[in-house]
């Protein structure tokens, strides 16, 4: 099992749904001109495992990388139709791996902000006692 695929998807869905909407208001005016359906789309579509189904299919037409590479030789039983089908069962299976690797970045996104929260408020309060001692000090 490959994990590149999982890894690269996981990385455009916090892209495309979680920080171009939040770099300033180009990328939010870009999508209330596109079309009704294509903004429909896109706002239903913040599901990881419905995007990152159709990100593994695309990904896998650009890159080639296989999350199980075993789907890229099926039997020959399956005819014609068979790449197809082995591009299908991996991007269910890639998509399943993106549901899990956002499901992780969410689980420790709010411990990571309490952490970085509570050091700012260390460091305040350490500058703020170096203050107050120098000013004891002064007098």
């Amino acid at each position: 099992m490959s994990f590149e695929l999982a890894l690269i998807g996981v990385s455009v869905h916090l892209l495309i749904w979680e920080k171009l909407p939040e770099w300033g208001t180009w990328f939010n005016a870009m999508l209330t001109r596109l079309p009704q359906p294509l903004q429909t789309l896109y706002e239903q579509w913040r599901c990881p495992y419905c995007a990152g189904f159709w990100i593994a299919l695309a990904l896998h037409g650009m890159t080639g990388f296989w999350t199980i590479p075993a789907l890229a030789e099926l039997p020959a039983q399956w005819g014609p139709l068979a790449p197809y089908i082995g591009w299908f069962l991996d991007a269910l299976a890639t998509a399943v791996l993106i549901t899990i690797g956002i499901l992780i970045v969410n689980a420790l996104r709010l411990p990571a902000m309490k952490s970085h929260m509570m050091k700012e408020e260390f460091m305040k309060s350490f500058a703020q006692e170096s203050k107050d001692e120098g000013a004891v000090s002064a007098r």
